[in-house]
């Protein structure tokens, strides 16, 4: 070995020792060292790559792993930083590209196979995705990256119960893990199993008793559950963390309008809205009034918002619902008639025109 290779050679290491204690600059210095020596050397290209993509600085990153690739076709490294840039920009095509390329001499790579079935599940290409995940796990059949990316690519597509198994044989090997906690919860809250779900909810709540997540699931299971006042108890956690949370305070409102405290209710209704539009509140607002039997009030602020939203079935419900206690069945007829017209469907509307027609 000659002079030049030898300092080369020390500079590298160097180079990718200043790299993982985190020191860019001096690593930087390193890199460009060899450079000077060798403007064709592939591990100061790389390197270089490496410090840019941790300043986040992708671009000139690109030009470095795209230098080192020019110089030295299917070098690994390149291939993989240059992927990873462009999946850090979201360019999940190209990064998919590359990575094809680095598999062309790799197959085996279980990281670069969950990577690239990351990157066809955020271009919502199912099939593939889940052929790459499931490779993974044929090498490593426990690989936590591909089971997890399992349980949300199933998810993601609204298979709720085909992602339930992925993310249970994460639990076993790692029990106390809050996220796939919260998931496997929020798998049972989409099917409205609120049973289901809950337990897992409360284990994620052991372990972090402040966790968003986990309350928020907590008071929504409870909610479907009819358990108002437990719900209410969880939406307030998360107000005590967070009081300005809008979607919360509605939610709280109708926890409390639930459990009969009206003026608590339109409290939180009034507060929401102080802080921008929202809609259930307003819904909130009008069937508290329903409830002290002013449904004219009830219909007027309905019907601006079912302007807004023509096939919103709920609110067609309560405004016909209005007109009926009004005695207006024919305004209650009319009602249900524009909504199915505009192409709205629902089957709790068609039972209730069904019902009025025969009085």
């Amino acid at each position: 070995m000659n002079e030049e290779e030898t300092v080369s050679t020390e500079l590298s290491k160097a180079g990718y020792r200043y790299l993982r204690e985190g020191r860019l600059e001096e690593a930087n210095e390193s890199f460009n060292g060899i450079l000077e020596i060798n403007p064709e050397n592939n591990y100061a290209l790389v390197g270089l790559g490496e410090v840019a993509r941790k300043q986040r600085n992708f671009q000139k990153a690109i030009e470095y792993y795209q230098a080192c690739l020019q110089f030295h076709p299917g070098n690994k490294y390149a291939l993989i930083g240059l992927a990873d840039c462009y999946r850090a920009q979201s360019a999940y095509q190209k990064a998919i590209e590359i990575w094809e390329q680095y598999l062309n001499q790799d197959d085996q790579d279980v990281t670069v196979l969950t990577r690239i079935a990351d990157a066809y599940r955020k271009v919502k290409n199912f099939e593939k995705s889940k052929e790459l995940y499931l490779k993974a796990l044929e090498i490593e059949a426990e690989n936590p990256y591909a089971l997890n990316g399992l349980g949300h690519l199933h998810f993601d597509f609204k298979y709720y119960n085909e992602a339930v198994p992925y993310w249970e044989r994460m639990l076993k090997n790692d029990p106390k893990n809050i996220k796939v906690l919260t998931s496997m919860g929020n798998c049972y809250r989409k099917t409205k199993d609120f049973h289901g779900g809950l337990p897992y909810f409360e284990r994620a709540l052991e372990i972090e008793p402040s966790n968003f997540y986990a309350l928020f699931g907590i008071a929504d299971c409870c909610r479907g559950l009819n358990r108002h006042k437990d719900s209410l108890e969880a939406w307030k956690k998360i107000l005590d963390s967070d009081p300005n949370n809008k979607i919360i305070i509605t939610r709280a409102g109708d926890a409390y309008r639930n459990l009969g405290d009206l003026e608590q209710a339109e409290h939180c209704y009034k507060r929401a809205l102080n802080m921008e539009f929202d809609m259930y509140a307003v819904i909130g607002l009008a069937l508290i009034s329903k409830h002290k039997g002013d449904h004219l009030q009830a219909i007027e602020s309905l019907t601006g918002l079912l302007a807004q939203n023509p096939k919103n079935h709920r609110l067609v419900i309560e405004i016909a619902d209005s007109y009926v206690k009004l005695g207006n069945s024919e305004a209650a007829i009319d009602t249900i008639t524009r909504f199915l017209r505009l192409g709205g469907k629902n089957a709790r509307v068609s039972e209730m025109l069904k019902s009025l027609q025969k009085q």
